[in-house]
């Protein structure tokens, strides 16, 4: 009996058994996932602590893109933390001892008495740049795999470990190629104390900087162009003052170029980083400045083209579209040694019919070009379809095709026919008549639609060259939106309707679509009119120019 009873027993004990086993096979797994989730959150929270903390630029990285060794631990990293200003990298776990040894770039001397004149070096260990060359012995740094050799975070100058003295150690800093470029920390500390005791000579602390300082402020727009903007606001804040860098992001043109009143008059320069519509804004915020009364502060503006059309940024030399081809020490050589000229800007306003004027006529800003017709639809088209979905409108290439989408498409629909029909168009007050048209173009500058020269389109008749400094605009008429890929590739001439220092365009009948620089909407009977509003001071490089652009030369 014991027996049978001990058989019935041990199959009952296998299943808890079984049992048992199974639920800590199954709850073990989810146990162990809970709790390393729980502490990588913890981590991450403990980091972001650290970030927001420190007076270090950090930025966390699961992998470098060049070989790394930690500046606490002098291990080598795949991943980690490291600073956009002084450029230190170290591992998740050398964070917080990092953070608390190693000072980071000082936009500004503290603790200083009197004015001085001139600051030591800022050395940094380890990670310094592959191509780069030793200050003392001229041989190349940062060639043994592991943390060596130092390198200045102001003058980017390089030292090996061996060639590292006493004297370097206290040797005042040059600031390097860019000294002409960047703000030294004492001369903002001597400006700070003068504007404690409210004396506004500024030009007396010029002297402590170079003979030929020319400040450049630095205006990104981390939006624009595959989000290039974020990366470049880093590598500009390694070459300069990191005072002098801006994310328009977080702070808007009118509130970082009060940096200008701290600066010598007519001496700043500023690189907007963008497409048209943000220089646009950085010159609105000037405009503004001259309002103010701080005219004689007033910048000059040099582009680094990163949105879709840049036809602006191309007119003034800096070439149609960047994309990471050229470093960004070039582009700083490039603001040196661009020339400044003047751009005409344009007051567009827009009155409604009808409502017996109680609606305030809109008001505008042109840089570049306004339109009515199958150029603007394929504009209005594009800004609602990115409305909807902005994720998908983070490649110039595909916001490319997405025009090219909605210009076969109208080429077949053929929207805006009978423009003729629908409106009227006065240049300097001379009634002009229109053959027949689908579109028409009022041009600033001498490149439209991402990169085609309209008024001179094939170039085989003589025309008077389109300038952007002459008072003038120029007028033009397209037959659709094939008639406009033609004119693209120099198949075609535009219809030109004119030169004008003042334009004015009635839209009689229907609603059409319209676009001021890019920015469409749909727009019912009223009248247009354009006007010279003033003139903004401009940086022209040389360097990037087309063949349509040697062409014009060579013609004066």
């Amino acid at each position: 009996a014991g027996m049978e009873g001990s058989g019935d027993a041990s199959p009952a004990g296998a299943d808890w058994r079984l049992v048992l086993w199974t639920l800590c096979s199954v709850l073990l797994p989810v146990l162990i996932t809970a709790w390393c989730s729980f502490q990588r959150s913890r981590r991450q929270l403990l980091i972001r602590d650290i970030f927001r903390k420190s007076k270090h630029d950090w930025h966390y990285t699961d992998l470098f893109g060049s070989p790394s060794y930690c500046c606490v631990c002098a291990q080598h990293i795949l991943r980690g933390a490291f600073c956009s200003c002084c450029g230190l990298r170290v591992c998740e776990p050398c964070l917080k001892k990092a953070d608390r040894r190693f000072l980071c770039k000082e936009i500004m001397m503290r603790g200083t008495a009197g004015a001085p004149s001139s600051m030591p070096h800022h050395w940094i260990r380890g990670n310094v740049p592959l191509c780069s060359c030793c200050m003392v012995c001229k041989q190349q740094c940062g060639t043994q795999p592991k943390l060596c050799d130092y390198r200045c975070v102001w003058c980017q100058y390089t030292v090996h470990d061996e060639c590292m003295v006493d004297c370097l150690r206290t040797e005042n800093c040059t600031f390097g190629e860019f000294k002409d470029l960047i703000i030294p920390p004492y001369y903002l500390s001597a400006i700070n104390q003068m504007r404690k005791e409210k004396r506004t000579s500024y030009e007396k602390v010029v002297p402590y900087c170079s003979k030929h300082w020319i400040p450049v402020m630095v205006l990104a727009n981390t939006r624009s162009g595959n989000n290039m903007g974020e990366i470049f606001l880093g590598e500009f804040k390694m070459l300069l003052n990191p005072v002098q860098v801006f994310d328009l992001s977080k702070i808007a043109p009118a509130k970082a170029l009060q940096l200008c009143t701290w600066l010598p008059c007519n001496a700043v320069r500023v690189l907007v980083c963008g497409g048209d519509g943000t220089v646009g804004w950085v010159l609105d915020a000037i405009d503004e400045m001259k309002i103010k009364g701080q005219e004689r502060y007033i910048p000059q503006v040099a582009v680094l083209p990163l949105g879709t059309g840049n036809d602006l940024s191309n007119t003034l030399g800096w070439g149609a579209g960047y994309a990471g081809e050229v470093p960004v020490e070039q582009i700083l050589r490039n603001v040196m040694e661009a020339d400044g000229i003047k751009l005409d800007r344009w007051k567009v306003q827009v009155t409604n019919k009808g409502y017996y004027n109680l609606r305030k006529p809109k008001v505008f800003t042109m840089n570049n070009y306004f339109s009515v017709g199958p150029d603007a639809l394929m504009a209005l088209n594009f800004h609602a379809h990115r409305e909807k979905t902005p994720s998908l409108f983070s490649s110039r290439i595909i916001n490319k095709a997405v025009y090219f989408f909605y210009g076969t498409k109208d080429c077949l629909v053929q929207e805006c026919k009978d423009l003729n029909k629908k409106v009227e168009l006065e240049l300097d007050g001379e009634r002009i008549e229109l053959p027949n048209l689908e579109g028409i173009i009022v041009l600033n500058i001498g490149y439209w639609g991402g990169g085609c020269r309209l008024w001179e389109g094939m170039g085989d008749e003589p025309y008077p060259l389109a300038r952007h400094d002459d008072g003038l605009l120029e007028v033009v008429g397209v037959h659709g939106s094939f008639h406009c890929a033609q004119i693209q590739v120099k198949l075609a001439n535009p219809v030109r309707l004119g030169q004008a220092h003042t334009v004015r365009l009635i839209l009689k009948s229907s609603k059409m679509p319209m676009q001021v620089d890019g920015e469409p909407w749909a727009q019912g009977p009223c009248t247009v009119t354009i006007t010279h509003k003033t003139h903004a001071l401009m940086l022209y490089h040389s360097g990037e120019q087309t063949d349509d652009d040697d062409a014009s030369s060579l013609s004066e």
